[in-house]
């Protein structure tokens, strides 16, 4: 019926829902019912790919992208493209909802975030926000080698944060929690010491100093070097990456990069935010260690980029039913055998870095810029000044093999990462890192 080499589907079906406040007042509250499918067709070298939204003909959409593949092969064929075979995935181990948040009124849930709202409204913040988000999922994946899969799965989650002002400067600080999990995250999780954390955070941060850069020894905590894990190490082994040319990673699978003591891995098996049974190519879930023992382990691949590279698929995602891309999903760097106490004894004076702010990295030529959203002096091993807009930049490969310390202490973050215009759940996490040497600066 097509004439293409290769083909498959992505068929979504969902809901949505949102809850803004803003200062406790109601900005947003949207709950959106979807469903559509995102359709590839494969001709020799080429990619045909549509979406439909609605009520649709899967064999039509199917048609449309086989279309688009074939016209593209004979206008300009490219070398020809092989997808790695897969067995049929199978949705085990899935996460338990145990209170359906499609059975709490949207009246309740609006309640639940003015109260947390509320109490970070204290002495001295001038504006707070609150945000809910639950989306509930049925996926199903079929392909043209009869591999089949479907799954449902569940995402809730909540942040808060707090602005505190004072002569025309201004501090933030912000908590969020989302899990692959029900309404029982507000049991898991105390939203509203978390509210008033945030609010001490902003309060706190209007005197602190403003940092001194330069290049000095760090302890990262495990927010911030759980970005680094993902931001700077993560996107450097996407194997989509490495073949465009743009990772510092390309032809190190099996050399040292990084000192003994770093362990680094993805597991998408993880009941974590960015959790998944199979990936949207229909390939199990599996964990990946990408840094074993300071040794380059392995890429994260496709179907199409495992074929090209040797290697396992399982890290194509998408945002909904637009393109699958090679994505991560849970990273971080494992426990080490140190505690934070012989951290701060072992670094006598330098810089303790904690959260992040977001920031930006180059995989090409493997340099990152990140904000961390507070840090602390040290000082004959004692922790000392608070202090602010404070950021941690360098180099990648230097970066990870001046890593001198590994904590026993890690600790998972959720948020959402973005690559090709979409944004996918995932969560990144670390132990405190102590690293001999990397630059600091005032953000």
């Amino acid at each position: 019926m097509h004439r293409v080499d290769f083909f498959d589907a992505k068929i979504v079906e969902g809901t949505t829902t949102s809850i803004v406040l803003d200062n406790g007042n109601i900005k947003e509250v949207s709950e959106n019912y979807t469903k559509g499918a995102g359709v590839r067709a494969l001709s020799r070298g080429s990619w045909g790919y549509t979406s439909v939204d609605g009520d649709f003909d899967l064999n039509k959409a199917i048609g449309a992208a086989s279309e688009l593949a074939v016209g593209m092969d004979e206008r300009s064929p490219k070398e020809k493209v092989d997808i790695l075979d897969i067995s049929k995935p199978v949705a085990r181990n899935m996460p338990h909802v145990r209170i359906d948040p499609r059975d709490i009124s949207l009246e309740e849930k609006v309640k639940l975030l003015k109260e947390i709202g509320n109490r970070a409204k204290i002495d001295g913040i001038s504006s707070t926000s609150a945000v809910y988000s639950e989306s509930s999922y049925k996926i199903l994946y079929t392909d043209s080698t009869g591999i089949e899969g479907e799954y449902e799965l569940m995402r809730t989650g909540f942040a808060i944060s707090a602005v505190a002002s004072r002569d025309g400067m201004y501090q933030a600080g912000r908590e969020s929690r989302f899990g692959v999990t029900g309404y029982e995250i507000f049991e898991k999780h105390d939203a509203f010491k978390l509210a008033e954390s945030a609010a001490r955070t902003a309060l706190e941060l209007l005197d602190a100093k403003p940092a001194k850069g330069g290049n000095m020894p760090v302890i990262l905590d495990p927010e911030l070097a759980g970005v680094f894990a993902h931001e700077a190490v993560g996107h450097a082994s996407e194997a989509d990456l490495v073949l465009e040319g743009s990772s510092i990673l390309e032809n190190r699978i099996g050399q040292q990069i990084a000192s003994p003591l770093v362990n680094i891995i993805d597991d998408p098996t993880l009941h974590e935010y960015g959790f998944f049974p199979f990936d949207d190519e229909g390939t199990q879930s599996r964990k990946t260690v990408i840094i074993r023992d300071g040794v380059f382990d392995s890429y994260l691949h496709s179907r199409e980029t495992a074929a090209k590279l040797g290697g396992q698929p399982g890290h194509c995602r998408a945002q909904g039913h637009a393109k699958p891309i090679v994505r991560m999903s849970n990273t971080y760097i494992d426990n080490g055998n140190s505690t934070l106490e012989e951290m701060l004894e072992e670094i006598r004076n330098g810089v303790y870095l904690i959260g992040s702010r977001g920031g930006q990295v180059n995989t090409g030529e493997g340099v990152f810029q990140f904000n961390a959203e507070k840090g602390y002096l040290i000082e004959n091993g004692k922790l000392t000044s608070l202090i602010r807009d404070v950021s941690l930049s360098g180099n990648t490969l230097e970066i990870l093999n001046n890593v001198r310390m590994v904590g026993n202490d890690l600790t998972l973050n959720s948020g959402r990462c973005g690559k090709g215009g979409q944004l996918v759940p995932v969560t990144d996490g670390s132990p405190h890192l102590m690293v001999s040497e990397a630059l600091v600066g005032g953000a």
